[in-house]
């Protein structure tokens, strides 16, 4: 039986990423994107519904992003869909969503290019050999939080 876990989404970066390096040395960055979907309400109004992501990208793409991407840009963003569930400090279940990037492609022209400055990267992707495809692959000391 084939099974697909594939996720593309274009929208604005909400934070400024983040970027960590595990204790074995690999960088991993995250940042939140807003997807925004624009629609007519009942009373015929354009309304806005924007839902927000965590994106997690590894290893050179991780580089990559925390280098170009601010809060702001508008990007596309392909991977998978990872869940989460951990027990918090009062004992609630919580559960999380984010998207293990494999490719970030960069939409908009950054401060750099509309000043004259230098051409920024339009794409960035994983190698497949050199991306860590998520921390649960790895060990839990490979985890940067």
């Amino acid at each position: 039986m084939v099974s697909l876990n594939k996720l593309m989404l274009i929208g604005n970066v909400g934070t400024d990423p983040d970027m960590r390096y595990t204790p074995n040395g690999k960088a991993v960055t995250t940042f939140r994107l807003a997807v925004t979907r624009r629609f007519n309400g009942p009373d015929g109004e354009k309304q806005d519904d924007t839902e927000w992501f965590t994106a997690v990208t590894w290893n050179a793409l991780a580089e990559q992003c925390s280098q170009w991407l601010t809060k702001g840009r508008r990007v596309f963003v392909e991977g998978r869909i990872k869940s989460n569930s951990w027990t918090g400090a009062d004992g609630v279940t919580r559960f999380s969503n984010e998207i293990i990037a494999s490719r970030v492609l960069f939409l908009d022209r950054g401060e750099n290019q509309s000043n004259g400055g230098e051409r920024q990267p339009v794409a960035a992707q994983a190698s497949p050999d050199s991306q860590e495809s998520s921390p649960s692959q790895g060990s839990e000391e490979d985890l940067p939080w």
